[in-house]
């Protein structure tokens, strides 16, 4: 399909997630990259006519932190602390990727992705090669928030295949936002991706602040996910994660945070009322028992909550449908039945995602004027069954799966359909990548 048609939506039930959530049984247009007309009955010609049969039309899911450098070493580091996950695997294992191997990684992540529904995601890449990543996402045709993950503090236990100067990390991060952002119809937007407070130094996280503020760029990286990695913020800068980041200028609407777990009430009051954006990883603070966030009092106050899958070394699977059913269940036995339900779940999924990257106003919801990114689910399955006097939302959270998605489009142009990718090569990737990895794990001495 060429980019810039029209692609006409026939007989869907439309998720519009619109300020009056409606649900409509209709048709919906895309035009170009953009939609056209939601619902009723659309008479106007298109180049293409795809009739959903009562299947439902929702918005592209967003997850708001994925590493899709960290797609190959999927299953080898599981079971483990978060620490020594990251010491002893995964910087070893990210220390050893060559551009090939990094563009496989990616790609494998993108793929997975858009066979779930999901079309926009917000990224970290690895220290190196960053730019065979950036290229993935823009001959895949994703939509991605993404950086080069920066870590310049010697003393934090990096392997020295991932250390960097400072001015090293800084400058590369300058360049790819220079070259990069804003490209692929706007799809591609650069961030500035320092890993976390223990692998960075004061300085390079205080020139971030500055630099991200000149260009208006958003900043990402992870916080107080784990009791360990907070002591040694603590002992190494005499104060707890997110004052300290405050204190060097980063907290604000244009910080994402992934994880948030471990807060005191300073902190939580902090990221309140800065609307920093916080990005829940439900899966992945289960499997490294990092632990439950408080999102539920979080909500409750008024933070800026979005969801993600996090890399698939400690989730395993990129799936954004097992994102929001996690993200409801693991509050009700802490907080009751009534907590989280499936519509404020699939709102974090959604405009939750849109509002965390700053695109409210044409990512999140399907209406007329936002961006042609959406998703068609079929509910035909026997474990969506029956599928009348059943709420939608329950539908989408509780029993669908990223398997019951059967088109998915970004920007206009249709990625997957009928379980199909449309933008990637899957027999060449999958002996690609299955090569890229037995070269790292021989570099790497772990094969």
């Amino acid at each position: 399909m060429g980019i810039g048609m029209s692609i006409l939506f026939k007989n869907a039930k439309i998720v519009t997630m619109n300020e009056q959530r409606e649900i409509i049984q209709g048709d919906l247009l895309v035009d170009g990259s953009q939609i056209a007309a939601v619902g009723g009955v659309i008479e106007q010609p298109a180049d293409q006519v795809i009739d959903l049969h009562g299947d439902l039309l929702i918005p592209g899911l967003i997850q708001t932190h994925i590493h899709l450098c960290q797609t190959l070493f999927r299953g080898q580091a599981d079971d483990l602390e978060l620490l020594d996950w990251l010491k002893f695997k995964i910087w070893p294992l990210e220390g050893g990727h060559d551009p090939e191997s990094l563009y496989d990684s990616a790609l494998l992540g993108i793929g997975e992705l858009f066979l779930g529904g999901t079309t926009t995601i917000v990224d970290m890449e690895t220290v190196h090669h960053t730019e065979q990543a950036f290229e993935a996402i823009l001959s895949s045709g994703l939509r991605a928030l993404t950086g080069k993950v920066m870590m310049d503090d010697p003393n934090g236990d990096i392997p020295p295949s991932l250390q960097e100067t400072t001015e090293a990390s800084l400058q590369e991060s300058v360049d790819l936002y220079e070259k990069y952002h804003g490209k692929g119809n706007g799809r591609l937007e650069v961030a500035f991706t320092p890993r976390f407070v223990i692998s960075c130094t004061d300085t390079l996280l205080k020139e971030i602040s500055q630099i991200a503020r000149e260009k208006n760029a958003f900043v990402h990286t992870h916080a107080s996910e784990n009791r360990g990695e907070i002591q040694v913020v603590e002992s190494t800068r005499g104060m707890r994660n997110i004052i300290y980041l405050e204190k060097v200028g980063l907290t604000g609407p244009k910080l994402i945070l992934a994880h948030c777990i471990w807060l005191d009430e300073a902190e939580k009051e902090i990221l309140i009322q800065s609307k920093t954006r916080i990005s829940h990883c439900p899966s992945s603070n289960l499997k490294l028992a990092s632990g439950i966030a408080p999102i539920p009092e979080l909500i409750k106050r008024g933070a800026e909550i979005s969801l993600a899958a996090d890399g698939a070394p400690c989730n395993n699977n990129l799936d954004g449908f097992r994102e929001m059913r996690h993200a409801a269940l693991i509050q009700k036995p802490l907080h009751g039945p009534t907590v989280m339900p499936a519509q404020k779940v699939f709102e974090l999924a959604t405009l939750g995602g849109a509002r965390a990257i700053g695109h409210e106003q044409d990512l999140g919801s399907l209406e007329v004027g936002k961006k042609a990114d959406l998703a068609v689910v079929s509910l035909q399955g026997l474990h969506t069954w029956p599928n009348e006097h059943v709420d939608v939302y329950s539908q989408l959270v509780y029993q669908a799966n990223s398997s019951d998605v059967r088109l998915t489009m970004v920007d206009g142009q249709i990625v997957m359909q009928d379980r199909q990718l449309l933008t990637i090569d899957v027999p060449r990737l999958k002996s690609s990548s299955t090569r890229s990895l037995n070269r790292i794990m021989q570099r790497v001495g772990l094969g």
